[in-house]
C-alpha cells in the first residue's frame, strides 16, 4: 500500500527553526521528525511515500537522494503554489499514478496508530474514506467528528468552541481513502479535504471514522516540538529513543559524550557532546556536538546539533537551533526558540522569545 504524507506547509509556528529547514526535517532526538513518520507507516506495511512538497523541496531530496527512507520508497512531488489539503493530496496523486486504495498522513504527527486496524475497519465498512480519531481533553483547536453506531461519521465541525463541540473525538491527520475520492477533488486549485471534501462525503454517507487511543501529537508548535523530545527520552513510546543509543547511568547515550557535569533526570546526549565539570543538565536532549559550559545549567530544553550555552547561563524550557549560541550569564526561559545560528550576547534575558539567527 502506498500513502501521501503532506509535508508542504511553511511550519510558521515553528520559526525560527523553519527560516533554514522544513519543520519535518527538525530532529526529535537525533532522528529527522519525516523518518519517525515514514518508520511508523513502514511497520503497517506502507512500502512507498508520496512527499507531497511545496517548502524548501530540496531540503528532503537532498537528505534522500536515494529516494530512501526509513525503509520506504520516497516519490517527490512538488507542488508549482500552495494548493491546500485535498488540492495537496489530488496533485501528489496524480503525480504518482494513485489508483488504489491509499493512506494519506500529516508529516508533523507524531503517532503510535494502529493503522492496520484502520485499514480493516475502512476495508469492513466499505467507505469511500475513513478518518483516524484521536480523544483529547480541548478539541477547539481541530476538527470534530462525531460518528454514528456503525463508526459513520455524521458531521464534520472544524474547531467549533469547547463547550459547543459534539464530541471530543477529533481528526487526527490519517486517512484511509479510496481512489474515487479523488475525483471529488478540482485539479490545480487550492482545495480544503477538511473543510469540502469530506463535508461532502459525510452528505453522501459514505465517510467513516475509527477511534483510537495511542499516542498523538501534533509536533508543529515549539511546546509540542519539545514534549516530542521529552517523551521519547522518558520511554512513552518504546525504548531506546532513536538508533544507537543506550542507557548508561540512568541516561540515554549514543557515541561518545564527554560527561563531567552533572546530568539529572531522563536525558539524551549524542556522540561529542560536552557537559562541562560544574554544569548541570536536567531532562533534556543535547544533539551531536553541543556543549554546556561549566556554571550553565540547561532544564527541560533541546539543544539542536552543535549548539553552545556558555558558563554561567540557564536554558529553562527552550530550543536552540543549529550552531546558536547562548553567551555568558545569559537567563533563556520558557519557551524560547532560536534560529539557526544564532548569537545571544552575554548577559542577555530571552524570555518566550523567537529570535532568528
Amino acid at each position: 500500500m502506498r500513502a501521501i504524507v503532506l509535508v508542504g506547509g511553511e511550519g510558521t509556528r515553528l520559526r525560527p527553526l523553519t527560516l533554514s529547514a522544513p519543520k519535518q526535517m527538525l530532529s526529535i532526538v537525533g532522528v529527522p521528525m519525516i523518518e519517525r513518520v515514514l518508520a511508523g507507516l513502514a511497520g503497517h506495511g506502507i512500502d512507498e511515500a508520496v512527499l507531497s512538497l511545496g517548502y524548501l523541496p530540496d531540503a528532503f531530496v537532498s537528505a534522500y537522494p536515494d529516494g530512501q527512507a526509513a525503509g520506504v520508497r520516497l516519490v517527490y512531488a512538488v507542488e508549482p503554489e500552495p494548493m491546500d489539503t485535498a488540492g495537496a493530496i489530488r496533485f501528489a496523486a496524480d503525480h504518482a499514478g494513485v489508483d488504489e486504495t491509499f493512506v494519506v498522513v500529516n508529516g508533523d504527527v507524531l503517532t503510535d496508530l494502529d493503522l492496520t486496524a484502520l485499514v480493516a475497519f475502512h476495508r469492513d465498512r466499505g467507505a469511500e474514506g475513513t478518518i483516524a480519531l484521536h480523544p483529547v481533553k480541548d478539541p477547539s483547536a481541530f476538527g470534530v467528528v462525531p460518528t454514528d453506531a456503525a463508526g459513520r461519521v455524521t458531521a464534520f465541525v472544524e474547531k467549533p468552541p469547547r463547550d459547543e463541540a459534539p464530541t471530543n473525538e477529533i481528526n487526527a491527520g490519517t486517512y484511509v481513502l479510496e481512489p474515487s475520492v479523488l475525483g471529488r477533488i478540482p485539479g490545480g486549485v487550492r482545495v480544503s479535504v477538511e473543510r469540502e471534501t469530506f463535508p461532502a462525503m459525510v452528505r453522501d454517507q459514505t465517510l467513516y471514522a475509527l477511534a483510537d487511543e495511542a499516542y498523538w501529537l501534533d509536533a508543529g508548535t515549539a511546546a509540542a516540538y519539545l514534549q516530542a523530545n521529552r517523551d521519547l527520552i522518558a520511554g512513552l513510546r518504546g525504548r531506546p529513543p532513536c538508533p544507537g543509543a543506550e542507557m548508561v547511568d540512568g541516561l540515554w547515550v549514543r557515541g561518545q559524550p564527554v560527561l563531567a557535569g552533572r546530568l539529572s533526570g531522563p536525558c539524551f546526549v549524542d556522540d561529542g557532546v560536552v557537559v562541562a565539570d560544574g554544569a548541570l543538565v536536567e531532562r533534556s536532549v543535547l544533539e551531536a556536538g553541543a556543549v554546556v559550559e561549566s556554571g550553565a545549567v540547561v532544564s527541560e530544553s533541546v539543544l539542536m546539533a552543535g549548539a553552545r550555552v556558555a558558563a554561567g547561563s540557564r536554558v529553562a524550557g527552550s530550543v536552540l537551533g543549529p550552531g546558536s549560541t547562548v553567551g555568558e550569564r545569559c537567563d533563556v526561559r520558557s519557551i524560547s526558540v532560536l534560529g539557526a545560528g544564532t548569537v545571544v550576547a552575554s548577559g542577555s534575558v530571552v524570555d518566550g522569545e523567537r529570535v532568528p539567527g
